[in-house]
């Protein structure tokens, strides 16, 4: 069990503490309710053992706290699932990665994309993807399946021009300026990306490298406000608390109201072109 999951496990058993504690119930009292052994109380709490869905039903229970359970069920469903390990999900190349991204679009009426440091998967060109994960793949030692997986990926971007999804892009300055490639795949990704600005049903924002810090954030996507997904360095992590969704729904709202749009966009972009030209 990663150092994660064990953490996750810590704050779950803290949740459930803080519920016995308030409803005035000692780890035996409650034992006793639920016709548990008393140390079981302990083991859940500390995270020595993981609790099931009962568990979790018998504290809300006994502890007076039945508006807590649909989002400690959650936070129950997701421990073990929610944070993968890379060499696990590119265990056998990248592609399979591409095709569950294709599944979770498909069935999400509205997608919002945060993405400080690369272009979203959805608005990239082959060349630029082929570009990006082609390094994905020497730096997580995996299989090489590039062609097949920047196939998916483009195919993934039919999605775009379905009438019933809504895209809501917002992709940080440094974004355009981090080469992907070099300078002529870059090129005709900014190029293809001034060309989105103004599709029906897409909206796409770029926050300023001036803009105040008002939040901090990895890179996220949400789909709908059921679930969210981030990718770290080492692992990929499935978020579907509410209140943790929540949390990633003001976090993009304020990004998003720093991101100029439209023809402002344009302008910024029009801008990058011209700096890397130069240089």
């Amino acid at each position: 069990m990663t150092d994660n999951v064990h953490d996750a496990r810590a704050v779950l058993g803290a949740r459930l503490r803080e519920l016995r504690v308030t409803a005035g119930l000692t780890n035996r009292k409650l034992a006793q309710l639920a016709g548990w052994h008393e140390s079981k109380v302990s083991k859940i709490e500390f995270a020595r053992i993981k609790p099931s869905d009962g568990d979790i039903r018998a504290y809300c229970g006994h502890c007076d706290a039945a508006d807590q359970l649909p989002d400690l069920l959650a936070t129950l469903h997701d421990i073990d699932v929610a944070y993968l390990e890379w060499r696990k999900i590119l265990g056998t190349g990248v592609r399979r990665r591409q095709q569950k991204s294709l599944r979770l679009e498909a069935t999400a009426a509205v997608i919002r994309d945060y993405q400080p440091q690369i272009v979203p998967g959805l608005l990239q060109t082959a060349e630029y993807a082929a570009a990006k994960l082609k390094r994905g793949i020497e730096f997580h030692q995996v299989p090489d399946d590039v062609e097949e997986a920047v196939a998916k990926r483009m195919e993934r971007q039919r999605v775009l021009y379905q009438r019933d999804h809504l895209f809501h892009f917002v992709i940080a300055e440094q974004a355009l300026r981090t080469t992907v490639g070099d300078d002529e795949v870059m090129e005709g990704q900014l190029d293809r990306l001034s060309s989105l600005i103004g599709m029906p049903r897409v909206t796409i924002g770029i926050v300023p490298a001036t803009a105040e810090a008002l939040v901090v954030s990895t890179n996220f996507v949400m789909f709908d406000n059921r679930l969210v997904m981030v990718e770290g360095t080492a692992a990929e992590l499935t978020i579907t608390q509410p209140r943790e969704i929540a949390v990633y729904g003001r976090a993009f709202d304020l990004l998003a109201r720093q991101a100029v749009t439209g023809k402002r966009a344009r302008e910024l972009i029009g801008r990058i072109v011209r700096d890397r030209s130069r240089s």
